[in-house]
């Protein structure tokens, strides 16, 4: 008879996120560069490869919803464990008692990851578990090393060094690097965990980060730091066909280059891009539905959206609510749709799609909230890009 082989470790990622929060409300959606704080962090584990589970401790409904949209499960905290005194372990113990009801066996290893690290990658998350399941260690964390001067002040002796002697500045090289724990991500065996009820015992391992990813959003201008980051930290992404539903396209600076012409009588002319047309009637013969959504009243989007044989909603005040009856009417999961937009009117739709784009002449706190920035500025075949995403790179081939 043969030998049966062992089954892998089962590793259970925990994040905590509640609904209540007070420095930055209903902070675990905010999103960041488009995708709401708990999917981000659910996308992290799901991306590291020790990680066979991912839960989301929430007493929030709408929270539950993004971590399922994200692909983990969601576990509903109780009110006892919910409030702003109860502990990250506790949360953790109450999801690991869900699980292993849910699923018939306990965790080897446990995560407790923090939503409010944005830029959290699936490599560190894999690192810090890798500690423990290969018994290097019963505990582990991400860390950031550190050469700064530490100091305390006091009434009775004023400004004193914490790690050094204020008498004595050896330079960075000849000091030995110091580590701030990152709060991002910590592992723990699960049955030492159990027996701790915290998250450092016994042998503790760090695991060392990069310092310039290191963020945690506790107010609203973390958030707004995170936001101008994104675009430089994050791992460059792009939708493919399988993601997208629909394709919803401001008109003004992302079809044309926002810039408006008048004649003598007052009349308006804008100039537009050939190769966004052939890029829109390649969305359409592949069967996506395509919308004009624009906040101007305006006789050239009219004709522009006839000539392109696509619906137009224009003279729209709340263009977000004018998007979401579209969906309803459409049956489209806005979740499904990209948005391609350009300026701050068009943030309230970014908020509500899965796919907010930018085009790179867009204003900065517009790409900072997008989840996906062209190369091509707005009016010079930014929209055929988006279609070469979603279709394949031949439709930049000359022929086309």
């Amino acid at each position: 008879m043969p030998e049966k082989q062992p089954s892998a470790p089962t590793v259970l990622a925990v994040i905590p996120a509640r609904g209540g929060s007070k420095g930055v409300p209903a902070k675990n959606l905010a999103p960041v560069a488009g995708v709401p704080l708990v999917a981000r962090a659910v996308r992290a584990c799901l991306g590291a490869r020790p990680v066979t589970h991912v839960v989301v401790s929430t007493d929030d409904p709408g929270i539950a919803a993004a971590a399922r949209d994200a692909g983990a499960e969601a576990v509903r905290r109780p009110a006892a464990i919910a409030g702003d005194t109860a502990t990250s372990e506790a949360a953790v113990l109450h999801a690991m008692d869900a699980f292993e009801a849910t699923h018939g066996r306990p965790a080897d290893v446990v995560l407790l990851v923090q939503c409010t690290s944005p830029f959290l990658t699936p490599d560190e998350v894999a690192d810090t578990a890798g500690r423990v399941l290969s018994g290097a260690a019963d505990t582990a964390f991400t860390a950031a090393p550190s050469h700064g001067f530490l100091w305390r002040e006091t009434v009775e002796d004023g400004a004193t060094g914490v790690n050094h002697d204020k008498a004595h500045r050896p330079r960075r090289q000849d000091r030995e690097a110091e580590y701030l724990e990152t709060g991002a991500v910590y592992a723990m065996a699960a049955p030492g965990f159990r027996t701790h009820r915290h998250r450092f015992f016994g042998r503790t391992a760090l695991v060392v980060t990069d310092p310039a990813r290191v963020l945690e959003i506790d107010d609203p201008h973390d958030l707004a730091r995170a936001r101008v980051l994104a675009p430089l930290l994050d791992t460059p992404a792009t939708p493919r066909f399988a993601d997208v539903d629909a394709v919803v396209l401001d008109f003004d600076g992302t079809q044309t280059d926002d810039r408006v012409h008048l004649d003598a009588e007052g009349r308006e002319f804008v100039s537009a891009h050939r190769g966004d047309g052939l890029g829109i009637a390649a969305l359409r013969r592949a069967g996506l539905p395509v919308l004009i959504l624009s906040t101007e009243q305006n006789a050239v989007v009219a004709a522009r959206a006839r000539k392109l044989k696509i619906p137009v909603l224009h003279g729209i005040d709340r263009k977000d609510r004018a998007l979401k009856e579209w969906c309803e009417a459409e049956g489209i999961d806005p979740q499904r749709v990209l948005y391609a937009g350009n300026d701050v009117n068009d943030l309230p739709c970014f908020h509500l799609v899965g796919w907010p784009v930018a085009v790179s002449s867009a204003h900065d706190s517009v790409r900072a909230a997008a989840r996906a920035v062209t190369v091509t500025p707005g009016g010079s075949g930014a929209i055929r890009e988006i279609a070469a995403w979603l279709l394949g790179p031949e439709l930049n081939t000359p022929e086309n």
